[in-house]
């Protein structure tokens, strides 16, 4: 009998940088190790025959066929593209997957969820494909949700370390200078980061005199951001998270729930806020002090967030 076995993978957050890095500007983001979703591998029931994945979650079993022309659906182009790339047969297997990461929130969960997949189904096949391989297979999915992703998510969530990105340019990583304690701020509202990636790419095609100047702001306060992030000075941290949570309003990305949250966390006391992710709901961060962060905590919660996760970045 085929031995339980189980994959994972986290969430993500954006520090600096989303919607500027389509465009090749840096941006920060860090994995959530607390948040992650999980792939279990499972014998298939007597009878039943192939690759199959369930979804409880979303409501979805999925017999994979990886001979399909045209696969639209996530989970079963994340099963063809692995086994395509090991060149190994579909397992007779059921991949149970389950997530503690919100869905359409900016933290991830479609990176995770592949990622953690596919890292079941190499097990599955008794295969270990190398990290870059990995990246590149979850990135391909990415399109599906995002139409033109920048490649964060999956590339922090694949590494699961902190990274400074740029699009096509080799991976950085970066270490921080003093801890960083962190709010994530979920509005409830979910969002779809492909249209509003689409968004700002329409904003730049029709006018691009006005747009391109804020996506080049966004960049320079990311590089200032990791500079400031690797000598431990928090003050100026928080600041460029605020100046960067300005810009990203001018590019029609937040909302009046994000704002709110925002302006809430820095009224309680938070040394800076933004949203992070693609906006228009979702999540945002707020930097706070360690002492202080329970206020904060408590600040968002009656301002209307659904939910707030505390996380310590070290």
């Amino acid at each position: 009998m085929l031995m339980t076995i189980e994959a994972s993978a986290p969430a993500k957050i954006i520090l600096f940088g989303e919607h500027a890095a389509v465009y090749g500007q840096p941006a920060l983001a860090v994995p959530v190790s607390t948040l992650r979703a999980y792939a279990e591998v499972c014998p298939n029931p007597d009878g039943l025959r192939g690759l199959h994945i369930d979804a409880p979650d979303l409501g979805q079993h999925l017999p994979v066929d990886i001979h399909a022309e045209t696969v639209d659906n996530a989970l079963a182009l994340t099963a063809k593209l692995v086994l395509q790339a090991l060149s190994a047969p579909p397992p007779d297997v059921t991949i149970v997957l389950r997530s503690q990461i919100p869905i359409a929130s900016g933290l991830g969960s479609g990176s995770a969820v592949s990622t953690a997949l596919a890292r079941a189904l190499c097990l599955a096949v008794g295969r270990s494909p190398d990290l870059a391989t990995l990246n590149h297979l979850v990135y391909e999915v990415e399109k599906i949700h995002h139409g033109t992703p920048s490649g964060i998510d999956n590339t922090v969530i694949v590494y699961e370390q902190p990274v400074y990105f740029v699009r096509n340019q080799p991976l950085e990583t970066f270490t921080l200078g003093a801890p960083l304690t962190l709010l994530i701020g979920d509005t409830g509202i979910g969002a779809s980061t492909k249209i509003a990636v689409g968004d700002v790419r329409r904003l730049v095609e029709t006018d691009a005199a006005a747009t391109l100047p804020i996506i080049q702001a966004i960049g320079e306060i990311s590089q200032m951001a990791r500079a400031a992030l690797e000598r431990g000075d928090i003050q100026a941290v928080g600041q460029l998270m605020t100046e960067n949570h300005a810009l990203l309003c001018r590019l029609t990305v937040s909302s009046a729930e994000l704002d709110h949250l925002v302006v809430t966390a820095r009224q309680a006391g938070a040394v800076g806020a933004k949203l992070s992710g693609g906006g228009r709901g979702g999540n945002m961060i707020a930097l706070v002090h360690a002492e202080n962060a329970d206020d904060v905590v408590s600040a968002l919660r009656q301002a209307g967030a659904v939910r707030v996760v505390k996380t310590v970045l070290v």
